[in-house]
């Protein structure tokens, strides 16, 4: 499927952050991890007047059976058929594989991210511009990484190894990749907070606003606490204006369905529409929760008027 007519309120990343930062708020990138669950995140979002992202990454495609087309077919319809007016991007998160970029970006995402971060510098940067080139020239916006974001699920990333971003190499970093969005290493990590407690480091993310100007994103926003989210968006100058939200939403799927473990996409297309609806009714509440709670950006749409 290729989507060559997309609705005026689709945008790419670049765009709908770079308001964002602006008027310090975040953009929330939220992850279903079933094609079934894009529904409630983008009725969220309408409900609330909140600009949004809707994301999955290639090690879900692999975990959950999840394809790209069908993926990027369900966004739409559920934009079209419902009358979904806040501004909204379909974005890949972390990715090394350029040919799953490539194919993301002819089925219709307007935002993928590269994920070299294990790399050295310069070849982070080398693979990043190859990416940013590709993108760039068909209209879609790209996110990098640099320094490690640790983990405890191995699902968006296969290493937990922390690494913090340094502030000047992020300066460099930006300017030769032309990057449209920096994820940075600053405290959270992917998952669950099994032993350590999240702590974000705001002098570093604020001395990494002071070498750049290009968005910033949180990765690991799942049990942090709402104070240190807010105050990780609002530093001076603009601070965090992307926060990538998985397991809560997969949390609630689970406890909701009674199960102990994750669902795939031929499960899910296996159970009853009466129990999808509940379902998809409690992960809306929790989007809900998160828009307006944890990154301030209830009635952020009207901002893109």
């Amino acid at each position: 499927m290729k989507v060559d007519l997309k609705p005026s309120n689709v945008s790419s990343l670049s765009k709908v952050l770079a308001v964002a930062t602006q008027n310090q708020f975040a953009v929330g990138a939220f992850t279903p991890r079933a094609t079934k669950m894009i529904t409630p995140i983008l009725r969220a979002a309408q409900e609330k007047k909140s600009a949004i992202i809707v994301q999955t990454s290639e090690r879900e495609q692999e975990r959950y059976g999840i394809n790209l087309a069908e993926f990027s077919r369900e966004f739409y319809r559920v934009i079209q058929e419902e009358n979904i007016k806040i501004p909204a991007v379909l974005h890949l998160d972390h990715t090394k594989d350029f040919n799953v970029i490539a194919e993301a970006i002819e089925v219709g995402f307007t935002s993928v991210m590269i994920d070299a971060s294990e790399q050295p510098f310069k070849k982070n940067i080398e693979i990043t511009k190859k990416v940013v080139n590709y993108a760039h020239s068909r209209g879609v916006s790209v996110e990098a990484e640099l320094g490690k974001i640790g983990t405890t699920d191995f699902i968006e990333t296969d290493v937990d190894e922390e690494l913090f971003t340094e502030p000047e190499e992020a300066k460099r970093f930006v300017e030769e990749t032309g990057i449209d969005a920096l994820a940075v290493s600053v405290g959270t990590s992917h998952g669950v907070y099994l032993v350590k407690n999240p702590k974000i480091d705001i002098e570093r993310l604020m001395e990494i606003r002071a070498w750049t100007s290009v968005p910033l994103v949180l990765h690991g926003g799942s049990g942090t606490p709402s104070e240190m989210i807010r105050n990780a968006i609002q530093i001076p100058d603009g601070g965090i204006s992307k926060v990538n939200i998985a397991t809560d939403l997969e949390h609630v799927m689970i406890k909701t369905l009674n199960r102990e473990t994750y669902v795939t996409e031929k499960e899910w297309s296996e159970l009853p529409a009466e129990t999808i609806a509940l379902v998809q009714n409690a992960v809306k509440n929790v989007v809900k929760e998160k828009i307006e709670n944890f990154l301030i950006s209830s009635d952020s749409a009207s901002y893109y008027i």
